[in-house]
């Protein structure tokens, strides 16, 4: 309950609350558009500088063959979802794409609950895996988002829909930040910590203050396909996790670091995806990309998933 408290009754999630709460009492609750752009931007940057930051002090041979499994999954996620989503689940090209995005990136929020989880008992993992958290946001977000325009444009258009996701403002942001973070290093961030760090909290409340008000303005789009999601947002995170857990053992990692990866690949964006769909896939319906994640997938990997994802860790590796 501790675990749950702590990490549910955040600022960011709370925010989020309001937001349905303002929008299904009828108030003018509502960010500008310039101010809810600049957020996004600043929010993608910061995830990607923090993230290469802490890559840098990681070695090459140590990280190298982790990271290519992570990636791996990373890119392979939204295929899937995609193909789900589009064959048994109905939905949209451009809906499709964006719950794939979310569900291909990861979760930070998450992840820090399951590292804090770790650490009360005991359990060592790599310290290079906080680093992973970023570098997973952005594989699953570009092939979503080259899926949408694979499937809407012609063969002959996809040079130019792969050009348009890669130099995209949300992944030239988070490979930017990311390159910048790892160049720089720690002494590089420690410059800007006081713009890029401390604020970020603060930032992502307002940003998901404004991503629940356009969720809850949606909901009544996401009664239609709502068992569908609910299992949807249930089942995907489960496979997803047991799926990180095996593939982080095969490539050397301890228990902890297994289990970490193995709640990456369980966990959902809310802060990476909805900006980089927001910007790049408008026309996607909120409710239906950001609820599932939200209300659904986040509760069930802090209450569930973690307790499961380790034991199961535990158990794969003896």
């Amino acid at each position: 309950m501790e675990l749950i408290q702590s990490n549910v009754l955040t600022p960011m999630v709370l925010a989020f609350a309001l937001g349905v709460v303002g929008a299904r009492i009828g108030s003018d609750l509502r960010l500008p558009d310039a101010i809810y752009s600049g957020l996004s931007i600043y929010l993608i940057f910061a995830i990607g500088l923090k993230g290469g930051s802490a890559l840098s002090e990681a070695s090459l041979l140590e990280v190298s063959g982790p990271a290519l499994v992570a990636l791996g999954i990373g890119a392979m996620t939204p295929v899937w979802c995609f193909a789900i989503l589009r064959t048994l689940g109905g939905f949209t090209v451009v809906d499709s794409a964006a719950v794939a995005a979310h569900y291909g990136s990861i979760s930070i929020v998450t992840f820090i609950a399951g590292v804090t989880y770790l650490d009360s008992l005991s359990v060592p993992y790599e310290g290079f895996m906080p680093a992973f958290a970023a570098l997973l946001e952005i594989p699953g977000i570009v092939v979503a988002l080259l899926l949408a325009h694979r499937a809407s444009d012609s063969e002959s258009g996809m040079m130019e829909g792969l050009r348009e996701t890669l130099t995209g403002r949300s992944v030239v942001l988070l490979v930017g930040g990311l390159v910048i973070g790892i160049l720089s290093g720690p002494p590089g961030l420690a410059k800007v910590a006081p713009f890029f760090v401390e604020p970020f909290q603060g930032a992502l409340a307002l940003f998901m203050l404004e991503m629940g008000r356009l969720a809850a303005s949606r909901l009544q789009d996401l009664r239609s396909s709502g068992a569908f999601l609910l299992a949807f947002a249930i089942v995907i995170p489960i496979l997803q996790g047991l799926l990180g857990v095996v593939a982080g053992s095969w490539a050397g990692l301890s228990e902890g670091g297994a289990f970490a990866l193995g709640l990456l690949a369980a966990s959902g964006s809310y802060i990476a995806a909805p900006a980089a769909v927001r910007l790049s896939l408008p026309e996607a319906n909120p409710s239906l990309y950001l609820t599932p994640v939200l209300a659904i997938t986040f509760p069930f990997n802090l209450t569930v998933g973690i307790p499961l994802f380790h034991t199961f860790a535990r158990w794969w590796q003896g």
